[in-house]
Formats: C-alpha cells, sequence, structure tokens
C-alpha cells in the first residue's frame, strides 16, 4: 500500500497548469536536416509550449513534426514546468497531437524542484530516472531517489509526486519493511521576544 505522506510537502496551492493548446515554438543555434534517412540534429535548442521549456546541447529527432515523435536531447538537459525544473544528462521528450506529453530524464543524478504555494518553501529532488507526466502532472523519481521540502526528507525506491496537489506516494506496492526511510527534522523556534518591563509610577 502506498505511503501517502500529506505531511511532508503538505496540500498547499494547487500549482500551475500547463496550457497544452498553445503553440509549440523551436530555437537552436543550428540544424543539419539528413533527407535520406529523415533526421534533424538540432545544437544548443530550445522547445517551448506555453510554461514548458525544455533546452539542452544537442536534439535528435525523426522529422520536423509534434503529432506522434520522441526526440532525444543530451548534454546540459533543463526543463522548465509550471513552478518548477528539472535538470539532467540525457532526457527523451515525447510530443502527441502537438503536444509535450512526457519527458523522460536521466542522469547522475537527475533532479527537480518546485517551489511550494504554501510557505514558499523549495521542494527538491533527486535518482537515477525521473519521469515527468504533463498530463497528469506527476514526477516519478526512481532508483535512489530522495525528496525535501527544505526541513523534511524522504528517500525510497521510487517516489511519484503529484505537482498539483504537492504529495508523495513512496513505494508504492512495496510490502517489504524499511524501504522507505523519513527525517523529520524539528523546527527552529521562534524567537520570543521578553516581556516588557512595567511601566514606572509617575512622581507625586
Amino acid at each position: 500500500m502506498a505511503l501517502l505522506l500529506v505531511a511532508l510537502l503538505g496540500c498547499g496551492v494547487a500549482a500551475a497548469q500547463h496550457d497544452a493548446t498553445a503553440p509549440i515554438s523551436l530555437e537552436a543555434a543550428s540544424s543539419d536536416f539528413d533527407y535520406r534517412n529523415n533526421t534533424l540534429v538540432f545544437r544548443r535548442v530550445k522547445i517551448t509550449q506555453g510554461d514548458l521549456q525544455v533546452e539542452a546541447e544537442e536534439a535528435n529527432a525523426t522529422g520536423l513534426e509534434f503529432v506522434n515523435s520522441q526526440w532525444t536531447l543530451r548534454g546540459n538537459v533543463r526543463i522548465k514546468v509550471p513552478d518548477g525544473k528539472l535538470a539532467s544528462d540525457t532526457a527523451t521528450v515525447s510530443f502527441k497531437d502537438n503536444q509535450i506529453v512526457r519527458a523522460e530524464i536521466r542522469g547522475k543524478p537527475a533532479s527537480f524542484e518546485q517551489r511550494l504555494k504554501d510557505g514558499g518553501q523549495l521542494a527538491q529532488g533527486h535518482a537515477e530516472a525521473i519521469e515527468y507526466d504533463v498530463g497528469r502532472s506527476t514526477v516519478q523519481l526512481a532508483g535512489d531517489a530522495w525528496l525535501s521540502d527544505g526541513q523534511n526528507e524522504i528517500r525510497g525506491r521510487k517516489l511519484i509526486y503529484d505537482i498539483a496537489r504537492q504529495r508523495v506516494a513512496a513505494n508504492p506496492g512495496d510490502t517489504e519493511p524499511g524501504g522507505v526511510k523519513i527525517t523529520i527534522n524539528p523546527k527552529e523556534p521562534v524567537d520570543r521576544k521578553p516581556p516588557a518591563p512595567p511601566a514606572e509610577a509617575p512622581p507625586r
């Protein structure tokens, strides 16, 4: 049974939603189109759709279309998502019906962060592989996965983070004990000002 840790990251206010109807734009420093094999190579590429943005040193694709294709990105991959971002060495970005639907990133490690609406804390995570599902608005961290809200931490084989609801499920379906490790750090005490001394009575 999944361990649902609402207390770790809190419910907060729902994060911004991606506009899947926005047009897709592509910018690159250079491109190489192989007509015989119908392959494209872009260097210093940036792909944008609404508030989603993908950048990399190099991108390889089969045809310049976004109806149903996969793009392989390498080198300093940066993916901007609503209220957050992902970073890695390599990534595969999937397009369907002219929409960015999924991004799978790998690195040593791949990383993710999101600014929480409630309290302004920075949720951060890293793993061997991270999958961002645009439609479901979820980030799945797999392989030595770690996630923190800036104070508390959770580790597991797999962590599934719901961006919109700001909730995390750890090792869903696992039954082995000890697979999830949580560190809850005590909050710093709030400084309290000493009570003001009583006012002196006016002289008679």
